[in-house]
């Protein structure tokens, strides 16, 4: 299994990013997927969950509207487009599979989000 997470990087306050996350190794059409973020000295967080047909999501209040997740099953690809980006969403993003809590017990190295002026 390989989750990889792509697309950070350093944006000012209102800008937009647009994360990534292909996966590997598993049948991943049939499950719910997440994104996730953590800040040092802070527990990893749900952000936002996706279910295996894309019909259905959720988001932490912290994100509702202003990021969407989506997902292309064709591509084995997940993605996180952030909005209005804030200093409070600076992270380290990461995916897992998984629609309540996150199934891979080890995670990828996610993708660092910096939101600076």
């Amino acid at each position: 299994v390989q989750l990889v997470e792509s697309g950070g990087g350093s944006v000012q306050p209102g800008g937009s990013l647009r994360l990534s996350c292909v996966a590997s190794g598993f049948r991943f059409s049939a499950y719910g997927m997440s994104w996730y973020r953590q800040v040092p000295g802070k527990e990893r967080e749900l952000v936002a969950a996706i279910n295996s047909a894309g019909l259905s999501t959720k988001y932490a209040d912290s994100v509702k509207g202003r990021f969407t997740i989506s997902r292309d099953n064709a591509k084995n690809t997940m993605y996180l487009q952030m909005d209005s980006l804030k200093y409070e969403d600076t992270a380290l993003y990461y995916c897992n599979r998984g629609w309540e809590s996150p199934y891979y017990p080890s995670w990828g190295q996610g993708t660092q989000v910096t939101v600076s002026s």
